[in-house]
């Protein structure tokens, strides 16, 4: 990994670990793919998602996608979902163009939440 890489995400996972999470009052478990566009790829995007997704007890994943997107399956309180898909959205260093949001069947059983990489 050169130094910029690590630099970068040093400071993606400071900036996750400073988002102020809010009190939530409890919502219903959900499941969403969302799927980010636009200028969300080497960026830290994921990385952030991540961080942020762990922070807020999500379980799913994300991925950068062939087409220059990012796509993710989020499992959780519907309020930390929205507020994770906020966060993401006001990215300054990154710049979502579009966004779509399909609802999914909960994934029974899922423990944590993962970055996959491209094969």
């Amino acid at each position: 990994m050169n130094s910029f890489k690590k630099l970068r995400n040093k400071y993606v996972i400071w900036h996750a670990n400073h988002v102020e999470i809010p009190k939530f009052t409890p919502s219903i478990v959900v499941r969403k793919k969302v799927c980010f566009s636009g200028r969300v790829q080497k960026v830290g995007f994921r990385l952030e998602l991540n961080c942020i997704a762990q922070r807020l007890n999500l379980t799913g994943w994300v991925k950068n996608v062939t087409d220059g997107s990012v796509e993710a399956d989020l499992q959780g309180e519907e309020s930390h979902i929205d507020f994770l898909v906020n966060c993401m959205r006001s990215l300054k260093r990154a710049s979502v163009k579009k966004m779509t949001i399909i609802d999914l069947p909960i994934r029974e059983g899922e423990k944590k939440f993962t970055i996959v990489d491209l094969d």
